[in-house]
């Protein structure tokens, strides 16, 4: 963690210095913004917490609850969702909060008993992740987010008591095209209205959002006609795997899920309800807390369960539902206009909550639209970029609806379905899904973010598109064990990965020694034409390097200049830019990951830690081409020939 780069600072280093100007909670409402969020669910969070810490940009995040959430809904964290929480500073502070799901069960009819253990399955695959599954209350992680905010230069909060009831694009307009009406829903102020025009708006405000409808928008698919219970308990049970998560199939009372949760007491239980009829709602049946728990205790018999508090509860139905696009721009209109308004969430999808994907998928639509949005709005690249959120989301949200339409069914399946091969149907079927529900199977088409895979040979376990799959480093200046993934931070950087050939010792003379020279010098290189004049040369793509000697058969000081850049106000080298192979605990990358170690290769990862490139060290032209498609010539050549055209700088 560095912070210290522009002079000492006291304190808690996650406290940021305020910047100047800032909107300060209970300020009046602003009448400009450059990008308003409905909604403060895991989404508008994630979302809120990228621009947060960006001073120039200015965010509004509207809210109609009075007050942050404090219990319920959404407690799955896949181990993508936790790599993610890595890079914004608290994925250790999860990891210690929640419970670590180690270990699913399954339990379904014996042969002279009504419920005997059919399987165990271990929930996470060895070698996947160095993250684990963990469940913890929705409210907590809200809170993370809503914590990086706050310590932010920004101190942003959101306007909790305010709901979008509609808004309009003036595509003619070269600023604050989108006005937005907001209305007032805290007690006393019911009815007062406002408008707020914006550059940009995010609805993340959920399966009935206002902001979809604004824009014609409309969820298609259908549903299972099942009413299901969720509850959280406190509650006294025999029942032997109450704190392993557990699949539990009844003889004839259908089935419950047993998801234990934080703290050590809490548990969350998944309960089959009654059939709903074709145009039935859930909540036409007027079933509570009592109907779930009796439902519960029926699917559990023989073994008791005595709940003593009822902490939350909610009733649903099942619906698999896409909308059609992720933006406000039709498909004949692409190539005239960028996106203006965009959605996230339960705003464009919905499923059930059995794969416990739906908060995971959220976040992850805004961890990619986040860094897409810092680098248009602070000009490192052109409004079209926003053209790639929808293609890629819309993609993946497609994959989830389809996969959690098929789980929900032999979720619910019946128990004659359950025939051979030595475990239930559901437990092999988890087996195979479990590289899904870890939120690793997302990868993303080739396209302007992501390269062919011409030279994925050079690297097989960095799967182009696909998220950047970490490994255990060494850091060279202080010895230091880490994984490599760590060096990821949430701030909108590329990172450049340059493996080494095996007789490279970053010494002068060497490829890695050759690629760094001209990635700090050609004018011809994307560090120099991304880069703005007066920007350190790591602000936009953040160059380091992996050797495969130990740290002590290499000399730091030799190292390119590139490596150990002078940084911030005062000049710094930063230190932390070249890493070695883990020797001492036998896991090395190289061969972890598939890494040619005669040849060495770049990887390049996206802001969002996915892998938009595997190339050569030579392939200085393909690298060039890679990230002018992304972002904007911001070069002081750039800026002599705008200036010299009278156009101002490009992207100021």
């Amino acid at each position: 963690m560095q912070y210290h780069i522009d002079g000492f600072r006291p304190g808690d280093p996650d406290w940021h210095p305020a910047a100047p100007g800032i909107r300060r909670e209970g300020d009046p409402l602003p009448q400009t913004v450059d990008v308003l969020i409905a909604g403060s669910g895991p989404a508008g969070l994630c979302l809120a917490a990228q621009l947060a810490r960006i001073p120039q940009i200015r965010t509004m995040l509207v809210e109609p609850k009075l007050a942050p959430m404090e219990k319920g809904q959404a407690d799955g964290i896949s181990v993508r969702s936790m790599e993610m929480f890595q890079a914004f500073g608290f994925g250790e502070k999860v990891a210690r909060e929640s419970v670590w799901i180690n270990e699913t069960t399954f339990w379904a009819p014996g042969a002279n008993v009504p419920l005997a253990r059919a399987a165990r399955v271990q929930d996470v695959p060895d070698g996947i992740s160095e993250m684990p599954h963990v469940l913890i209350n929705q409210a907590r992680v809200h809170d993370m987010f809503l914590d990086v905010m706050r310590r932010s230069q920004t101190r942003l909060v959101p306007d909790y008591g305010l709901k979008v009831t509609g808004l309009q694009v003036d595509n003619s307009a070269a600023e604050y095209p989108v006005t937005v009406s907001l209305e007032h829903t805290a007690p006393g102020r019911q009815g007062e209205t406002a408008t707020v025009r914006a550059n940009y708006v995010i609805g993340c405000d959920g399966a009935r959002s206002s902001v979809r409808a604004a824009i014609g928008g409309a969820l298609h698919g259908d549903a299972a006609h099942q009413a299901w219970g969720v509850i959280d308990i406190l509650a006294v049970t025999d029942f032997p795997d109450w704190r392993m998560k557990s699949f539990v199939r009844s003889q004839g009372d259908g089935i419950l899920m047993v998801l234990p949760r934080e703290g050590g007491h809490l548990v969350r239980l998944y309960v089959e309800l009654d059939a709903l009829g074709e145009h039935e709602r859930a909540a036409d049946r007027g079933m509570g807390p009592a109907d779930i728990i009796a439902k519960a205790q029926r699917i559990l018999r023989p073994f008791q369960l005595d709940v003593k508090e009822v902490v939350w509860w909610s009733i649903y139905e099942i619906g698999h539902r896409l909308t059609d696009k992720f933006d406000d721009v039709p498909e004949h209109e692409v190539a005239a206009r960028t996106p203006r308004v965009m959605l996230a969430g339960d705003a464009c999808h919905t499923h059930s909550p059995k794969a416990g994907q739906g908060m995971n998928v959220s976040m992850g639509d805004t961890f990619n639209l986040g860094w897409k949005l810092i680098s248009v709005l602070t000009g490192r690249a052109d409004a079209s970029l926003l053209h790639t959120y929808s293609g890629e989301r819309r993609a993946a949200a497609k994959a989830l609806v389809e996969f959690d339409h098929k789980w929900a069914r032999v979720v619910g399946g019946h128990a004659e379905e359950d025939a051979a091969a030595g475990l239930p149907r559901v437990a092999r079927e988890f087996i195979n899904n479990l590289p899904f529900t870890c939120g690793l199977t997302v990868q993303y088409e080739p396209g302007r973010l992501t390269g062919q895979a011409a030279h994925q040979h050079l690297a097989t376990g960095f799967d182009i598109g696909k998220r950047f799959h970490s490994a255990p480093v060494v850091r060279l200046a202080d010895a230091k064990p880490m994984h490599l993934g760590h060096c990821i931070e949430a701030d909108a950087r590329f990172r450049l990965f340059i493996f080494a050939p095996a007789s490279d010792r970053g010494t002068s003379g060497g490829p890695v020694s050759a690629l760094c020279s001209w990635l700090e010098h050609d004018a011809g290189s994307p560090l120099r034409r991304h880069t703005a004049p007066g920007e350190d040369i790591d602000r936009v793509i953040d160059t380091r390097a992996v050797f495969q000697q130990g740290f002590r058969d290499l000399d730091y000081s030799a190292m390119p200049a590139l490596l150990r850049p002078r940084v911030g106000r005062l000049g710094l080298c930063d230190y932390e830019k070249v890493f070695c192979s883990d020797r001492k605990s036998g896991q090395d990358i190289f061969e972890m990951r598939g890494i040619d170690r005669a040849r060495g290769c770049l990887v390049v990862v996206r802001p969002d830690q996915y892998v938009g490139h595997v190339l050569p060290l030579d392939a200085r032209a393909e690298l060039a081409a890679y990230f002018a498609g992304i972002l904007r010539d911001r070069s002081m050549r750039a800026h002599a020939h705008a200036h010299a055209m009278g156009t101002g700088a490009p992207g100021a």
